[in-house]
């Protein structure tokens, strides 16, 4: 472990939806390279740590990273070089001080995360093991049940959804490659359900269909369909929503326009209650608004017994917003967004404080992804046991799936 951190070049390159991102090498005294990319969200909680932009309207209307890149090469590279890649804690610190804001603000949490996440996989590199395994050592063995994004609607969509995803878990398979399997002849027979009712099959961000239903109830009774017709049943494949309530929530009442409703938060917890009770949703992603504090605890209350709660507006995987949740017992499961805090380090730490307290923990990608497993490795390495990475369809979704096969394979052989 004599290596040490040599050089750190940054580039802009293009996410799945083509708006720039930032990817970065850290390069070591041995030769060894480490290549990251940062993803990039469309739904993004209120108190995610903050992506820079260029706010150049001649550049990509605004969206260029090439501050984030100056930040790199003129702040965070010097104080780098030298520094022994091995002590992620350490390097992730320096980047941290450096900006000294609460919030990653000065020099992009962008920026901040690209270094720390290429440092890791250089270190990866370095030892000569994969990546899971240099994250979460000989404890690294449990493969994630995937939550597959298979309609999409709210932000993610233009169409009538109220809901942004509507995914489903195969939580009968016995290994990813099954669960990969039952994915995609779900996805398949949903899209000749689609094209037989006249619906479009095109995809959204994150590769489900967007079709224009007129109501949430219409996706869920079309999935349903399509499970039954891939020849499953509500015991071996259950649905997941993902409401993200904050897009909803406007002077303390939760519009749900394509619907054509008006809720309180009382009877908008109601409204939940009834779709945990006609349908097989074991798990809904932030069900009220990041700022309905009163209101999750009234959810928790009432639904956690029998629901999956899942906070991501609501604690963007910040080690302090968990730590509240936890004190005020809201919520019972974490979605882990590497980006929502900034570094590596922090986000072990959330998912370390998350499995302390018997909350469950969901690593997640973006809806502007990139070609970058990272994601696939990190949800191995800390045993989370469920992963949102997309649906069975668009390259920068399927290569998370294809990773998890080949790290099952690893695990298998050793």
């Amino acid at each position: 472990m004599n290596a040490k951190i040599k050089e750190i070049l940054s580039r802009q390159i293009i996410d799945s939806r083509g708006v720039p991102t930032i990817e970065t090498d850290v390069i070591l005294t041995t030769g060894t390279i480490g290549r990251a990319a940062v993803p990039s969200g469309a739904s993004t909680g209120k108190f995610e740590a903050v992506e820079l932009r260029d706010n150049d309207k001649n550049q990509y209307f605004g969206k260029s990273i090439y501050k984030a890149i100056n930040n790199v090469e003129k702040i965070i590279k010097p104080a780098l070089l030298g520094q022994n890649p091995f002590n992620q804690k350490e390097i992730d610190l320096i980047m941290i001080n450096k900006d000294g804001s609460e919030n990653k603000s000065k020099l992009g949490a962008n920026a901040i995360l690209s270094v720390s996440l290429a440092n890791a996989k250089a270190c990866a590199c370095e030892e000569g093991i994969s990546l899971y395994k240099y994250l979460g050592g000989i404890f690294a063995s449990t493969l994630p049940i995937p939550m597959m994004n298979i309609i999409n609607g709210g932000a993610h969509a233009n169409n009538k959804l109220d809901f942004q995803e509507f995914m489903i878990q195969p939580v009968g398979s016995c290994d990813i490659k099954e669960s990969i399997k039952m994915g995609s002849e779900v996805f398949h027979e949903l899209k000749k359900i689609l094209n037989k009712n006249g619906f479009s099959t095109s995809v959204g961000d994150e590769g489900g269909f967007a079709p224009d239903f007129s109501c949430n109830k219409e996706a869920l009774d079309v999935i349903l369909e399509a499970i039954k017709n891939a020849g499953y049943n509500n015991d071996e494949i259950k649905i997941c929503i993902d409401v993200a309530a904050s897009e909803l929530y406007k002077n303390n009442k939760y519009i749900l326009e394509g619907e054509g409703k008006e809720f309180s938060t009382n009877e908008m917890i109601s409204y939940l209650e009834s779709i945990v009770a006609k349908y097989p949703v074991i798990s809904i992603e932030d069900g009220l608004s990041e700022e309905d504090y009163q209101g999750w605890q009234c959810l928790t209350s009432r639904m956690g017994n029998n629901c999956q709660l899942v906070g991501d507006d609501l604690f963007v995987t910040n080690y302090k917003k968990l730590e509240k949740g936890i004190e005020e017992k809201i919520a019972n499961a974490i979605l882990i967004k590497p980006n929502q805090c900034g570094t590596l380090s922090e986000t072990l730490d959330t998912i370390l404080l998350a499995q302390k307290h018997n909350y469950k923990t969901i690593i997640s990608h973006r809806s502007g992804e990139t070609e970058d497993t990272f994601i696939s490795d990190l949800s191995v390495a800390v045993n989370s046991g469920q992963i949102k990475t997309g649906s069975v369809s668009r390259g920068e979704r399927t290569c998370k799936y294809n990773q998890l096969i080949r790290i099952e394979e690893e695990l298998t052989r050793q």
